[in-house]
């Protein structure tokens, strides 16, 4: 139940978005915006949310009978929107002194509506948009699974909560549970934490990914090769146009970090800012790929190492689900009725790939742009800020257990079951899906520096 102070608080904020919506001058969403890739709003990928934070879709929860109980959840999320790295905010300097220096004696048109405000002790911190959509995502899931999420749960310790060291991570966890504090009027506790780099920051820990991918430069040869290349070109020479200097000057590093300025003001202010005028669909569909590559490569399909670290968090998942199912099937109670991991995009996107979703039929390369236009693989569709993907287990009577996989708050399908499995599966065929990685997936031996080849 809403407490009543919570209920005018929804009613104030939902009041306050909506006026702030429709009289902000700045708020209107670039055409480029579905284009963003990681550092894309949630709202893209959920347009409902834009007039009802709280909004949920109920129906797509169908077991398929009534007696069908939810009896334990996973929810794997990324922190919410964020300040730019340092990295980023020294190239977005670098661009903006370059304007500054090449303009006219008249000030450049870009630079009479936005002046630059971003410093690097920022360095990817979370913004308070960021700390509402944690706040928001625990009210809507309390929403979805109510016998789960709930005040009981919460004061008797079935919720468990697991992040991140970095603060943008501890602080979206905070902003998780105050999310449910505030629900529920709850003022006398306060809910720990636990922090876990091993499971949220694996890639950090697993040697093999750090050596070959993440500090080997020929690891995303296919990204480089796409950014010297014609598509990229065209961006930048249509970019000097726009600023009125000599094509040459402008270089991929400065397209990028217009880029992410145009994404950042949006994600963090709701404004479609200057910076967004520098590129027009085509353009943004190019920046896009580029970030799709590098993730690919990074931490998708492009080296096994890389869905492979995440070994570690996949075994953790499936224990507490085994666990679950044990208790249930024991006529036990079930003692972790959910668990909250908040990590980030480089945590959820491994594991999702060692899943197998959103896996396209040819490699993501730089020659084949035009051919990958209806890819599965999308970054600003699957990762957004707040991203997150849930693991539901059903109980529905006489051992039969069933599992539902959200992610983004919609429906997905398990990646290789059959379309009469898929909405809900029986746990036990999503187990034995994936048999081989519960019985293989060693973090420790998949991590080791000189692993030996395993033969086809």
């Amino acid at each position: 139940m809403l407490t009543s102070n919570f209920k005018i608080a929804i009613s104030f904020y939902c009041l306050h978005f909506l006026l702030g919506y429709a009289f902000t001058e700045d708020y209107e969403i670039p055409t480029i915006a579905r284009y963003f890739g990681p550092k894309g709003r949630y709202e893209e990928v959920n347009p409902y949310l834009l007039t009802d934070v709280f909004a949920v879709n109920k129906s797509m929860l169908q077991p398929p009978s009534p007696q069908c109980k939810q009896l334990h959840m996973t929810a794997l999320i990324r922190h919410g929107t964020r300040y730019p790295t340092t990295k980023n905010i020294k190239e977005m300097h670098q661009l903006y002194n370059f304007i500054i220096s090449n303009s006219s004696s008249e000030k450049s048109w870009l630079l009479e509506e936005w002046t630059m405000w971003y410093t690097e002790d920022m360095d990817g911190r979370l913004v308070d948009k960021g700390v509402d959509e944690l706040k928001h995502l625990a009210v809507r899931l309390s929403k979805l699974f109510p016998k789960l999420i709930s005040e009981e749960k919460l004061r008797g310790g079935s919720i468990k909560f697991i992040s991140s060291s970095k603060h943008r991570c501890i602080n979206s966890t905070l902003a998780f549970k105050r999310g449910l504090t505030e629900l529920w009027d709850i003022i006398d506790m306060c809910f720990e934490h636990e922090v876990n780099n091993a499971l949220m920051r694996f890639f950090d820990h697993c040697a093999r990914f750090v050596q070959e991918v993440e500090k080997n430069p020929t690891a995303v040869e296919e990204l480089d090769k796409f950014k010297t290349g014609a598509e990229m070109r065209r961006v930048q020479e249509k970019m000097a146009n726009k600023l009125n200097v000599t094509h040459n000057n402008v270089t991929y590093d400065m397209a990028e970090a217009a880029f992410f300025l145009c994404s950042y003001e949006f994600a963090i202010k709701n404004r479609n800012s200057p910076w967004c005028q520098l590129f027009d669909e085509d353009d943004a569909k190019v920046m896009e790929y580029v970030s799709d590559l590098r993730e690919y490569w990074k931490r998708g399909y492009g080296h096994d190492i890389n869905f492979k670290s995440s070994c570690i968090l996949f075994h953790d998942v499936f224990e507490r689900l085994d666990k679950a199912a044990t208790q249930i099937l024991s006529g036990q109670p079930v003692t972790n009725a959910a668990t909250i991991q908040i990590g980030h995009a480089d945590t959820l996107l491994p594991l999702l790939t060692l899943l197998g979703f959103f896996r396209d039929t040819e490699p993501l390369k730089s020659e084949n742009y035009a051919s990958q236009t209806k890819r599965a693989f999308r970054t600003s569709h699957i990762l957004p800020y707040a991203a997150n993907l849930v693991l539901v287990l059903y109980d529905c009577g006489e051992g039969e257990l069933r599992l539902q996989p959200l992610l983004n708050e919609k429906t997905v399908a398990f990646p290789g079951l059959s379309v009469q499995q898929s909405s809900m599966p029986l746990y036990a065929d999503v187990r034995e899906r994936y048999k081989e990685l519960l019985q293989g997936c060693d973090f420790e031996r998949e991590c080791q520096l000189f692993k030996q080849p395993t033969e086809n």
